[in-house]
């Protein structure tokens, strides 16, 4: 019986990184700590706004208990992530085609911590995405509700960190509580406020606003704005179809907002460390989940 370290599990990754050319990626993590805040339609709609503007995007369901971006999408996937894990299936056997030519990678059901994995499923996750053809530009990881482990490990291991807030108690103090343990657990020093089912841009700004006010007094954080987006019924007549807004009403106010979201992230300073294909992201998740378990073979 012996414990397996993450840095012994990362060596057996190094030699993968060599398989493909490096190309930058940049991981975004679209979180909100409480469930009902829209962010699965805001990760669907912005890796879709951003596949219609050229890019490579790669949306993974990050939610590993109840993943439910194929049921948005009106995808129907044979395998997910799982299967991934259990060396069952390779990542582009998994992968799904999504609007747009956006790839998708359906997520797990029932894995209720990464910190649970064994050693080995570790590993074939890094050798999966290692795998993986090296064409991914943007890396849209929509997490979980709440502030589990799992969620917190994501989002250490993104570039950027996307908090959806919505302009309810609930939404605030739950944003607040994910930032909080972010930033005073591990450091972790930037944020970006996205403001979701506004009635006006001011009530977006003043949304941000109340986020600052408690973040500047009690953390030591940068919080910016990404921008706010419009209460729309079109947002609600395309969910019911199983379609991005951005496809079903293009020309909707909403479907703008999103298309000028991509056009605000590609103005965002280039990550350190972005060097490489999506395993890092993967090496670095693996690393931050192994905080919260220790692993015994």
């Amino acid at each position: 019986m012996h414990t397996s370290t993450p840095d012994l599990r990362l060596d057996q990754a190094s030699g993968l990184r060599q398989m493909v050319n490096p190309r930058p990626v940049r991981a975004i993590a679209v979180t909100g700590g409480k469930g009902g805040v829209g962010k699965t339609n805001v990760s669907v709609n912005l890796g879709v706004a951003a596949a219609e503007a050229g890019k490579h995007v790669m949306l993974l369901d990050a939610d590993l208990g109840l993943a439910n971006i194929d049921v948005v999408l009106g995808l129907h996937p044979k395998y997910d992530l799982s299967h991934v894990m259990q060396g069952e299936r390779t990542l582009e056997e998994v992968l799904i085609e999504g609007p747009a030519g956006m790839k998708v990678i359906p997520g797990a059901s029932g894995v209720q911590s990464l910190s649970e994995l064994s050693p080995a499923e570790h590993t074939g996750l890094i050798r999966a995405f290692s795998e993986l053809a090296g064409d991914t530009e943007l890396l849209i990881v929509d997490t979980a509700a709440g502030i589990s482990d799992t969620v917190l490990s994501f989002a250490r291991a993104s570039h950027e960190v996307v908090v959806v807030v919505c302009d309810e108690p609930a939404s605030i103090t739950d944003a607040y509580a994910i930032i909080k343990l972010l930033n005073r657990d591990y450091g972790h020093q930037r944020f970006r406020i996205l403001a979701n089912m506004v009635r006006s841009a001011q009530e977006g700004r003043e949304l941000y606003n109340k986020m600052c006010r408690v973040t500047d007094r009690y953390l030591d954080v940068t919080v910016g704005f990404m921008g706010a987006i419009p209460y729309d019924e079109n947002l609600r007549k395309a969910v019911r179809a199983q379609r991005p807004v951005v496809q079903a009403y293009p020309r909707s106010r909403v479907a703008q907002v999103f298309r000028n979201l991509v056009k605000k992230i590609d103005t965002w300073p280039q990550p350190d460390g972005a060097n490489g294909q999506v395993q890092f992201f993967v090496e670095r998740l693996i690393k931050y989940s192994s905080d919260f378990g220790e692993i015994v073979l």
